[in-house]
């Protein structure tokens, strides 16, 4: 089954540019892993210090396997330095 995840993810201001560049080295290899059907990184125009992703997966192993790469575990060592707030994940399903 399908897993469609939404990402919010709030940098720091003086830590914006650092992380949009671990986030699009995120996106960039996230896309060559087999689970993964889509991997989008977004940026809010109204916030500049806002990301958001928008993930769907092929199945929950598959994103198990995501959860262990280096650009994951990267994003993840320095989200507590570079992140203003929690990350907000949203698991969805397609209604339309």
């Amino acid at each position: 089954m399908e897993i469609n995840l939404t990402v919010i993810i709030k940098s720091k201001p003086e830590y914006r540019e650092e992380l949009k560049v671990i986030l699009v080295d995120l996106t960039k290899n996230s896309k060559k892993e087999a689970a993964c059907l889509q991997y989008d990184l977004h940026h809010n125009i109204q916030d500049p210090n806002v990301f958001i992703l928008h993930e769907v997966w092929k199945n929950n192993e598959g994103l198990d396997y995501h959860k262990e790469q280096s650009y994951f575990l990267k994003f993840n060592q320095v989200s507590e330095l570079y992140l203003e707030e929690k990350i907000t994940v949203f698991e969805t399903s397609r209604i339309g």
